[in-house]
């Protein structure tokens, strides 16, 4: 295992080297955010890529298909549908409104406040997307070193706070080009061949496993429906997603290189269920189908492919794990902190901007690594974080894009009775429960249709403004400043 060791140190090290490289880039708020908004075709879908596929798409992807076979792939190929649907038909608009998050889009598209509470459900789900990814690490730490489960997460969680903090976008943009290579080879050239050799073959895996096993719906249909329901339209409307389309040098950027992320996805997703398939013949009474990925991985693997696949099942943690961060901070700083303060910044504050950014990614890091320790369930925590986004904030987002009748009045009716809805079902019905997130979704459509229609339009200076941001004639927010190098 020396070998092994090695290779995870020689990663974590470099994570934090790229931190330091980072921080000597990001000298504006748009470079510490959005990384300038430069980002070419091939790392922006590198970097998007990374920050859906994170560990419930590798080890969780994995358990789906050691339990249900190739039709586990589901969870992480919605996940792929979305991105693809986000990057066809909304990220070129979504690119040309040069802002930081989707509140402001919000506040542009309506005229009124309904940023601020929307920027409350974004940083709750934001904050749980984060602890789940930071809980992940007790997983894999536990395997390389037989770790304590909060020593794991305190480390795992100080290495992505320490290279977040320093770099801010950029930081995370060069660590998640690392992860996706890490994750390509490990997982996808590495791992999968050699777990489908290690089982014998397809022919063996059809001889030694029930025929539902290779049935594309095998996982049941209100199974996809609502996998489709939460993560599919939770890749429309997630900060730490959009984020990402916010670094896009060009529409067309986003656009395609959005699409090449999303395709990626389908591929590693089908690659997953496959492994897990394989680890099923292998080990056919596991007392957790989550353990899977970890089993093979150990007792599989040649010395040194081992330590690899552990560092891809790293990267894939942090990669989400650091987005979720960043856009956990950057909205509890522009569209919560701020607005309650009534600040406006002017460019002069430029170096104040950054610096108060970081403090918040630090503040916000020194959270999630606490609520992660004190948190136990991946799968529930992540359940709340997608059905408060979902059931909260798809109409009022998806409306403001496509009905221009949608009223400010609207959108936050349909975020405060789509959130209240989605939290009292939970309650009633259960965490896990299908319920939330289709009868939430329902009553926050019907309150946004409601409400705008017994309202004055929005005003036709609102309207006009927020068109010729869609356009890309808008100007930069009076935030941004530009720097000199540029």
């Amino acid at each position: 295992m020396a070998v092994d060791y090695t290779v995870i140190v020689v990663y974590l090290a470099g994570m934090l080297a790229m931190g330091w490289w980072g921080m000597r880039r990001a000298k504006s708020k748009s470079e510490f955010l959005v990384a300038g908004r430069r980002l070419g075709p091939a790392m922006y879908s590198g970097t998007m890529a990374a920050i859906v596929l994170g560990g419930a798409s590798t080890i969780g992807g994995v358990g789906l298909g050691y339990q249900y076979g190739l039709s586990g792939a589901w969870m992480v190929f919605t996940i792929g549908l979305g991105l693809l649907a986000l990057s066809i038909f909304f990220s070129a608009r979504i690119a040309r409104l040069k802002v930081y998050t989707v509140s402001e889009m919000l506040d542009l598209r309506y005229g009124g406040r309904a940023g601020v509470i929307s920027g409350v459900v974004m940083w709750a789900y934001t904050l749980m997307l984060a602890v789940t990814s930071t809980i992940a690490y007790a997983t894999i730490f536990d395997v390389l070193f037989d770790m304590n489960r909060t020593l794991a997460i305190v480390i795992g969680g100080s290495i992505v706070v320490a290279y977040s903090t320093l770099g801010g976008m950029w930081s995370i943009t060069l660590t998640d080009m690392v992860q996706f290579v890490v994750k390509t080879i490990g997982v996808l050239l590495l791992l999968l061949p050699i777990a489908v050799v290690k089982a014998g073959g397809f022919s063996e895996m059809k001889a030694k496993l029930p025929t539902e096993y290779f049935d594309p719906l095998g996982i049941g249909g209100e199974t996809i429906f609502t996998y489709v329901l939460i993560y599919t339209f939770g890749m429309l409307i997630g900060q730490d997603i959009w984020q990402r389309v916010f670094t896009a040098r060009s529409d067309k950027t986003a656009k395609w290189g959005g699409t090449v992320a999303g395709t990626y996805c389908l591929v590693y997703a089908l690659a997953g269920a496959v492994i897990g398939t394989a680890a099923k013949v292998m080990y056919p009474k596991l007392p957790s189908a989550d353990t899977a990925f970890a089993t093979i991985v150990k007792d599989e693997l040649p010395v040194g492919v081992r330590g690899l696949v552990l560092a891809a099942a790293l990267a894939a943690v942090m990669s989400t794990s650091s987005g979720a961060l960043i856009a956990c901070a950057t909205v509890a700083n522009n569209d919560i902190w701020a607005k309650l303060r009534g600040v406006v910044k002017r460019d002069s504050e430029e170096h104040d901007e950054v610096k108060g950014n970081r403090a918040f990614i630090l503040i916000m890091g020194v959270a999630v690594i606490c609520t992660a320790i004190a948190l136990n369930n991946v799968v529930e925590a992540l359940t709340v974080a997608y059905n408060l986004l979902v059931g909260g904030l798809l109409v009022p987002i998806l409306g403001g894009l496509l009905w221009k009748r949608g009223t400010a009045a609207g959108a936050l009716a349909s975020v405060v009775v789509g959130g209240l809805a989605v939290i009292g079902l939970m309650a009633g019905y259960g965490i896990l429960a299908n319920e939330p997130v289709y009868y939430g979704l329902l009553s926050s459509l019907v309150a946004y249709v409601v409400v705008s229609l017994a309202t004055k339009p929005t005003e036709a200076a609102v309207l006009a403004a927020w068109r010729e941001r869609l356009a890309g004639r808008g100007s930069e927010p009076q935030s941004e400043p530009v720097p000199a190098h540029q």
